[in-house]
């Protein structure tokens, strides 16, 4: 799991989005306010629901962002978050505390570069599976 974690806010813009995940080589942002999680930003949210639908650089992140958001907790069973990760197509999820407070992001690659590899094999097996909905929410995206 990744501990230290850039975070944005649901005022902040698209384009301080984009260069906060180019500045740390993230394609996704927790959107917080305070230390309580309000949604996610992906890349792929600033190009679908902002750049697509003519939205512009000083747009706010609360605009393009998933707001349910998947997580696990941070004493949860890995195998059992990786599968979980497999079955909901998830590459990254959000890691909170028992006091639902934002601890880190964990990334197919954290497990993958973890002491277990089958975790991450199986992961993977499911997030690579053809077809479905690849999204935070499971729903389809607009």
């Amino acid at each position: 799991m990744t501990r230290t974690v850039r975070l944005a806010g649901p005022d902040d813009t698209l384009q301080q989005a984009a260069r906060s995940m180019a500045e740390c080589d993230a394609g996704a942002l927790p959107v917080t306010d305070g230390e309580r999680l309000l949604g996610m930003v992906t890349d792929r949210d600033i190009v679908l629901r902002g750049v697509a639908e003519g939205k512009g650089p000083d747009t706010r992140l609360r605009e393009v962002m998933t707001p349910e958001v998947k997580y696990c907790f941070e004493d949860e069973d890995l195998d059992h978050v990786a599968r979980n990760m497999g079955e909901q197509r998830l590459r990254r999820l959000p890691v909170l505390n028992r006091e639902k407070r934002l601890v880190g992001i964990l990334s197919l690659g954290d497990i993958a570069l973890g002491v277990a590899p089958m975790p991450a094999g199986a992961a993977l097996a499911g997030i690579s599976q053809p077809g479905g909905i690849p999204s935070q929410t499971g729903a389809p995206r607009p």
